[in-house]
């Protein structure tokens, strides 16, 4: 609260209410402050509680229970993650003194101009080393004459360059000019971490090696140690968030992409969680939902976007497909359920479409445990379907439309008809019954394909999808937070979107990485996917 003090209030009552409502603001700022230092506090002893378990765990770790204690040491290792991922400490985000030893400083500096110099060891002096000058202009901006070199500042950046690390170095000469002694020098280039140790090809290894190489940080850390390069994870874990952080309006414009399709398949996925606190696991979900025009033929590119959710209630994929219209190709699950109903009098904006991969599943299932003869009969028929679309595959909307009206929809009337038939015959309790009622109760949703050729027979292109979450959850304890979880539904929407569309994902979010710091907001659909070759060959030409 800000007052004119050459025009103060004179009455008793006014000064009364200024000075009560500013006691009112600094009581409320420091109940902000409090309550942020308790939360800092708590963490900082959830850190150092995750550390010393950790090392109680590993001191134990022999006999019959090890597999078990490593376990439960992967588990607070990426607990651990994700706690340094969410808010860098003093100490972790104090990137190049943590890696090399040194005292705080982010980047090596030694300049003429600046007399403050840091004394730091060097970044391990077995990596190869790359100059990279900027020079400034040889003529005076103010005055025209002549400039002669004064000095200059080296920063030192880590990077990585598939299969070896090396160090950048960063040259900036300063120059003076003889007549007028202006002092000029380039600007140092932007960092992904403003002031920080990594460079793009660094972040994009660790992102890929943890999301899609499926190798938490701290197992990476010993990877690296074993290259000469001390990175501690707590270090890793703050440019994880920090890059994640720095990439989220890409990520949301690959999703506003997605969600302009006239068609969506969607799927979700388990993921395990850690309860803070608990000692135990949760299960969130990961969405998927994907734009793929591809098998007839559309123009538009083809993307991804993941989402997380702590559980898997309706009320999240309602939220994440709010902006959509279209046809959604998705499984059974009831939360999806008011997307296809008339809500307030306003007809549905979202159509269902079935899959038959999940109907062929059910009879297979019973198939391979009973060899019934009606369920070996369904996949017979089943297959013919599946038949029609592989010739179907990759043909325009229009002729795929024809052929599966020519050719599958006389096996689906026939198929409706056996289904029907053999309902009849079965008890009513048994699972075959309950393979035929899933099929027919959604025999409208699942024929809706026959009379769209920009339509899918099934879902399996979202199964694909989660196919890399399901390899990750494999090999460990996926997600030590929520907003672990958050993190790798961000990269994952970006590495798997360029997946699709043909690029490595390692160096695209190299190229991403190198850029984003300086790409202007209202132009960040530049770094999608599928528009990041195109700029690149512009940028080259030009």
């Amino acid at each position: 609260m800000r007052f004119d003090l050459a025009n103060l209030p004179t009455d008793t009552a006014t000064l009364h209410q200024i000075i009560a409502a500013q006691a009112a603001e600094g009581e409320a700022r420091e109940a902000e402050l409090a309550a942020a230092k308790a939360g800092l506090m708590a963490k900082a002893l959830e850190v150092e509680k995750l550390k010393l378990q950790i090392a109680r765990l590993r001191r134990m770790q022999f006999g019959r229970s090890s597999e078990k204690i490593a376990r439960t040491i992967e588990q607070l290792e990426l607990r651990l993650e994700e706690l340094e991922a969410e808010e860098p400490t003093p100490a972790a985000s104090d990137d190049a003194s943590a890696a090399n030893g040194g005292p705080s400083s982010a980047v090596e500096q030694s300049s003429p101009l600046d007399r403050k110099k840091s004394a730091r060891r060097e970044l391990p002096a077995h990596l190869p080393s790359r100059d990279v000058v900027h020079e400034p202009s040889c003529t005076c901006p103010t005055c025209g004459g002549a400039m002669r070199k004064v000095g200059e500042d080296v920063t030192r950046v880590l990077d990585y360059i598939p299969g070896h690390f090396e160090v950048v170095r960063h040259i900036r000469p300063a120059l003076s000019c003889r007549r007028c002694e202006s002092m000029v020098q380039s600007p140092m280039p932007s960092l992904p971490i403003e002031r920080g140790l990594p460079g793009a090809g660094l972040l994009a290894h660790i992102l890929v090696s943890k999301y899609c190489d499926h190798q938490p940080l701290y197992r990476q850390s010993g990877i690296y140690a074993r290259e000469g390069v001390d990175l501690d994870r707590a270090i890793m874990a703050a440019w994880v968030g920090k890059v994640t952080a720095l990439a989220a309006p890409l990520v949301e414009a690959a999703a506003d992409h997605v969600m302009t399709a006239e068609k969506l398949h969607a799927d979700d996925t388990p993921v395990p969680v850690l309860a803070p606190g608990t000692g135990k696991t949760k299960t969130g979900r990961l969405w998927v939902y994907l734009r793929d025009e591809q098998p007839y033929g559309g123009q538009g590119p083809p993307a991804v976007v993941y989402r997380y959710s702590p559980d898997r209630r309706g009320e999240h994929p309602r939220a994440h497909l709010a902006a959509f219209h279209g046809f959604l190709q998705a499984d059974g699950y009831s939360g999806f359920g008011p997307l296809y109903e008339t809500a307030n009098g306003q007809p549905a904006t979202v159509t269902e479409v079935a899959c038959w991969a999940h109907v062929r599943r059910k009879f297979y299932d019973i198939h391979v445990t009973s060899n019934a003869p009606i369920a070996r009969e369904a996949l017979q028929r089943i297959g013919q379907l599946f038949d029609v679309e592989r010739a179907a595959m990759g043909r325009p909307p229009e002729q795929r439309r024809f052929l599966r009206q020519r050719l599958a929809r006389p096996i689906m009337d026939d198929l409706a008809a056996f289904l029907d038939a053999s309902l009849a015959t079965i008890s009513g309790r048994n699972e075959l019954a309950k393979a035929i009622r899933y099929a027919r109760s959604r025999w409208t949703a699942l024929t809706r394909y026959l009379g769209d050729g920009t339509l899918e027979i099934s879902n399996n292109a979202a199964e694909r999808a989660i196919r890399p979450l399901a390899l990750g959850r494999k090999n460990y304890l996926f997600a030590g937070s929520d907003a672990g979880g958050e993190r790798a539904a961000a990269v994952y929407t970006l590495v798997e979107s360029a997946k699709l569309n043909g690029l490595d994902p390692e160096a695209y979010l190299r190229e991403v990485l190198g850029r984003i710091a300086d790409h202007p907001i209202n132009r960040i659909t530049e770094l999608l996917p599928w528009n990041i070759g195109l700029v690149s060959a512009i940028r080259a030409a030009a």
